[in-house]
């Protein structure tokens, strides 16, 4: 087919304006930004589904969640259950792409909990405000070592269900957990919990 002039300046346009148009960003790159934007902040939570038996622990304390340590490709969010400061969850920039979310589970005395960094890696893009863990391998041989088999099939769910929420999901079979953590209102310096256990003097992870 000839191409009058008409026809290459269209062409030329086209190309022109593809080439300045900038690349969609990386869903989990936009997700994992926004939680950065809250680092040296912290929020109460609250239990929005779960087991009033096995979660009562969880619903009858106060829940606060702190962004308390963000590099360029990990974040590192304390949550406190009560008086109970052993958990920080751990989500990670892959070098291959893709993110983790582990948990990070300590004694009082600062020492690792046998029950401890497990989670898994995203398998799929997911959205710029929802990223889905299941189970990896290593979880997957620690729930069996420690006659937590139930917990094989779990998948974990971090997610901004409105601009104000941060949800964290747990989901399984018959289960299904949910904190949904207030961002509407930032908690005073002098309301932060303590450290958290094993945080003293430098958390090795």
């Amino acid at each position: 087919m000839r191409l009058t002039k008409l026809h290459l300046a269209v062409v030329g346009a086209t190309v022109a304006l593809a080439a300045c148009t900038p690349a969609a960003e990386d869903p989990q790159d936009v997700f994992f930004n926004t939680i950065a934007e809250h680092c040296g902040n912290a929020y109460e939570g609250r239990v929005t589904s779960g087991n009033p038996e096995t979660d009562a622990t969880w619903m009858n304390n106060r829940i606060v969640i702190e962004v308390r340590e963000c590099t360029e490709n990990r974040i590192r969010i304390p949550l406190h259950v009560g008086d109970n400061h052993s958990r920080t969850w751990i989500i990670t920039r892959l070098p291959q792409g893709g993110l983790e979310l582990k948990h990070d589970h300590r004694l009082e005395d600062g020492s690792h909990d046998p029950m401890t960094m497990y989670g898994g890696s995203t398998v799929t893009p997911g959205t710029p405000t929802a990223q889905a863990f299941p189970a990896d391998e290593y979880s997957k041989q620690l729930f069996t070592e420690l006659d937590a088999t139930v917990s094989i099939t779990n998948t974990w769910w971090l997610s901004f269900p409105d601009e104000n929420t941060m949800r964290y999901r747990l989901s399984r079979e018959n289960r299904e957990f949910h904190v949904d953590v207030d961002l509407s209102s930032p908690l005073p310096a002098d309301d932060f919990p303590p450290l958290p256990w094993g945080w003293e003097d430098h958390y090795q992870y």
